[in-house]
């Protein structure tokens, strides 16, 4: 077969045969440079019964990286099944590319979130591009449309030069991207910390849609099926790429080990993607794969680790944009927009016609056969022959030594309610506006106007509402939302309760936007396993995370690991990011953020309590993180949720927005800039000023009634026991510059000097 070149690749004059290292078995081989521990470079002579050939060697470590593997994490991650709660919405749970719910009308609707933290820092732009096109084809892996993506983001501080370069970068990369391919980004969060200096986090999410038969699974079965390789060229972009970068630990100085970042042209995923799609609905596949960490290496083991036989492929036949390319480097690349499909004999020239329509190369590159060996050929020449299961699914497992850091304590006995507040109302309103003109309560508008948000004319909500909302039916207006949640310096203060708390504020930003929470997808961002501090956190966050969903009756359907998130040996805080997804029936019912009526009636529910630790207020006021989390009650989260549902569906609120970082005068602020209207507040009884306005306690939200609803919605509240208090009105607009935030005895913000604070501190720090 010609290449890119016009020549057939070159014939290596000492080609590493199974034959050879048969024969060879005290040949030295760079195992260690390749990642692999000494233990595992046995093991695997240990399976093979031989020293691997250099092929084989360079899928094992590939596949036995952190980020294939989970060699280190997979031992807490069982929890998310032996824990699971029963939920008749599952399709398809953990194990495949992506988690399927049942979202009624016979529509399935598959979601997950994953990192590219490392590439991001190397090369910001097509490491956030390409991450955004890995989580799309592993959606449409499954057999779905993709219909929405969202970019959960944590840099270091806003004013750190390095930021500059880097965010900048990932959100031109994201939008370049996601825009390209025609997919409207509905949400996510930007978040500052100095933790992530020099370790940023780009977290992709993706959401695709389908009907129910329409799911597809990645597993290569039916002796004789050919397996065909389509969409780009391999080259040498991404070789070893995030398989290496995500299982190693940046140094001060920079990463220790640079293999080219994945480049990604959203052009030929487009094609890609309808092509697939098209290829679907003619029935044409018995099995499909996307090829994104490991490349061909993970395509070809999972798929005959998870048939009923063994695969034979002509490597060979890979068409190349690079003909010097070596087979250890061809099966390592993890270059972009490239699918691997099981065909039956008699569709394979139908599925050609397709990819040959759609301008989408395709190459059938080998088939499944009768044994249980995957089998890798080179010019007619054995290069691999492996159990595909030992590559793809019996990697190491290490129960890793892990130990409470000695500093916890000490952490939390620095308790963040012993802080100096505010004596006045004065005082009182100058931390108001520099708390919403600090990086993280800021308006992202700078950030989320790159991102075509409404593409396809389906979104129905987008940032900056508690969550994205997508119509998926236009007849019936079913609808799902989806929202993104974690908060490190919660997670550092305590893991157990700071993953709950992420998995609360994502199932309440789902419920205040009116639609059902049903499953979770999570990215579980780490630090080095190797440092039992980091382990622990990992297993206190899993465990948190793992009993919350059993409660709630959310279960995890799918997600990410990424571990060594450090510099050096500085750890980012603990970041669990969960995503969780909700179906709504109507979406001309949900409810969004901005207060618009004047006379609305502006009520809080649930608890506020003096709980301050790993607040925004002690972050940007003092620039402290000390003491314990806000109590998590599970219970007080689906109750609310519930409330929050009724009222939306029965018309009894027009706006509600959840409370979290920085408390209900936070969330009154982005309601009333939002709406362009203001707000009189009133401080309840037993409360004081400043608790009331920057408490960050769970299970709250903060809702306006209409007066005529005002009984009807008060009486729920009451009959289910969710306490309820009224604090104020909505009052004033905007256009009539007569608007402002006014806590009565207190002080009076207007709102053009509060939209000031807001809006104009992201282009500050980035322009």
């Amino acid at each position: 077969m010609l290449h890119s070149s016009g020549e057939r690749p070159p014939y290596p004059r000492n080609l590493d045969t199974v034959k050879h290292a048969t024969e060879t078995p005290d040949v030295e081989q760079p195992w260690s440079e390749l990642g692999l521990k000494q233990d595992e470079y046995e093991r695997i002579r240990e399976i093979l019964g031989r020293r691997p050939t250099g092929a084989e060697l360079a899928m094992y470590s590939v596949m036995w990286s952190e980020h294939c593997s989970y060699k280190s994490s997979k031992v807490h991650l069982k929890q998310f099944g032996e824990k699971a709660p029963e939920n008749d919405a599952m399709l398809v749970g953990i194990g495949e590319n992506a988690g399927v719910v049942d979202v009624g009308q016979g529509y399935a609707v598959t979601f997950k979130v994953e990192s590219h933290n490392h590439p991001s820092y190397i090369e910001p732009y097509q490491g956030a591009a390409t991450g955004v096109g890995g989580i799309v084809r592993d959606i449409l892996a499954m057999g779905a449309r993709p219909v929405a993506v969202m970019d959960p983001l944590r840099f270091g501080a806003a004013d750190h030069p390095d930021t500059k370069r880097v965010l900048p970068g990932v959100v031109a990369g994201i939008g370049g991207y996601g825009n390209c391919l025609g997919l409207p980004n509905i949400g996510g969060e930007v978040v500052f910390d100095d933790c992530y200096q020099g370790n940023p986090l780009v977290n992709a999410l993706c959401v695709g849609v389908m009907k129910h038969e329409d799911i597809h699974l990645a597993k290569a079965s039916g002796t004789g099926n050919k397996v065909i390789l389509y969409g780009a060229r391999t080259g040498g972009d991404g070789i070893g790429g995030v398989s290496v970068l995500a299982s190693e630990t940046f140094e001060s100085t920079g990463p220790a080990k640079r293999p080219a970042v994945q480049v990604g042209d959203p052009f030929q995923e487009k094609l890609l993607i309808e092509c697939t799609l098209e290829i679907f609905k003619e029935n044409l596949v018995a099995g499909i794969q996307d090829l994104g960490g490991a490349g061909l290496s993970c395509a070809t083991s999972e798929l005959a680790s998870a048939g009923s036989g063994g695969m034979r492929v002509e490597l060979d036949t890979v068409p190349l944009r690079d003909a010097t390319l070596s087979p250890e480097e061809i099966l390592m690349s993890e270059s972009q927009e490239r699918m691997c499909a099981i065909v039956e004999p008699d569709k394979v020239d139908r599925f050609l016609e397709i990819c040959e329509k759609w301008d989408v190369i395709a190459t059938v590159i080998g088939e499944v056969t009768e044994g249980d060996r995957l089998e890798i050929f080179w010019h007619g020449e054995q290069i691999v022959d492996v159990p595909p299961r030992s590559v793809a699914h019996e990697g190491p497992t290490y129960h890793r030594p892990y130990e409470r850091p000695s500093w916890q304590d000490a952490l939390q006995a620095d308790d963040a309610n012993k802080l100096p507040r505010p004596a006045s109302g004065a005082e009182l309103k100058e931390q108001v506006l520099k708390l919403v003109a600090s990086p993280n309560q800021a308006s992202k508008s700078w950030i989320t106007d790159q991102y075509d948000r409404f593409v396809q004319g389906n979104t129905v909500l987008a940032q900056p509402e508690d969550s994205g909302m997508i119509r998926i039916d236009a007849d019936t207006n079913l609808g799902v939302a989806v929202a993104t949640d974690g908060n490190g310096r919660y997670a550092k203060l305590d893991p157990y309760a700071g993953a709950q708390l992420a998995l609360a504020e994502a199932y309440r930003n789902v419920a205040t936007t009116g639609a059902k929470p049903l499953a979770v997808s999570d990215c579980l961002n780490f630090g080095s396993p190797e440092d039992p501090a980091v382990m622990w956190q990992f297993a206190e966050a899993t465990r948190g995370l793992a009993d919350a969903c059993q409660t709630l009756g959310t279960p995890v359907t799918g997600g990410n690991v990424s571990l060594y998130n450090q510099t050096g040996e500085t750890a980012i805080h603990p970041t669990p990011v969960v995503a969780v997804l909700g179906v709504i029936d109507d979406v001309t019912r949900r409810t969004p953020v901005a207060f618009k009526e004047e006379g609305q009636l502006l009520y809080l529910l649930g608890d506020t309590k003096e709980e301050f630790g790993g607040s925004a207020w002690s972050q940007v006021i003092h620039g402290h993180l000390g003491g314990l989390p806000p109590a998590v009650d599970l219970e007080r989260e689906r109750l609310l949720a519930e409330i929050l549902i009724s009222a939306s569906r029965d018309g009894m609120i027009d706006a509600a927005h959840d409370l979290s970082d920085g408390g209900l005068i936070q969330a009154v602020v982005e309601s009333c800039l939002r709406g362009g209207t203001g707000a009189r507040l009133v401080v309840p009884d037993g409360l004081d000023a400043f608790t009331f306005l920057f408490s960050e306690s769970a299970g709250r939200a903060v809702v306006a009634v209409p007066r005529s609803e005002e009984l009807r919605f008060t009486d729920m509240c009451g009959a289910r026991g969710l306490p309820v208090t009224r604090i104020g009105v909505v009052d004033g607009a905007e256009s009539d510059s007569n608007a402002v935030v006014d806590v009565q005895g207190e002080f009076v913000l207007s709102l053009a000097e509060l939209r000031t604070a807001h809006e104009e501190t992201i282009p500050a720090l980035l322009v």
